[in-house]
């Protein structure tokens, strides 16, 4: 607005106002572009898992069934087989 001054100019609002609403939302677009990348690559990698956090699934099976077994013997087969039916592993 200095700049209008000096040259005895009436500063003008209007353009200053579109030029911000415009970076604003050039702004506004590219974070939401990134947010919707980061939760769709997110949720495509969680659901298509990788092999760590299987191994991790295994690991805590493995702990389970060795709890299990430790707690009831004399049932441990049973059980692991009634779950074995109810949820066959993939």
């Amino acid at each position: 607005m200095n700049e209008e001054k000096e040259h005895h100019q009436t500063p003008v609002a209007s353009e200053y106002v579109t030029e911000m609403m415009r970076d604003t939302m050039e702004n506004w677009q590219s974070e939401f572009l990134q947010l919707i990348w980061q939760v769709a690559g997110l949720s495509f990698l969680f659901c298509v898992g990788s092999p760590q956090s299987k191994e991790g699934d295994e690991r805590k099976e493995e702990k389970l069934d060795y709890i299990i077994k430790m707690l009831d013997a004399e049932h441990y087969e049973k059980l692991m087989k009634g779950w074995d039916d109810k949820y066959p592993k993939k």
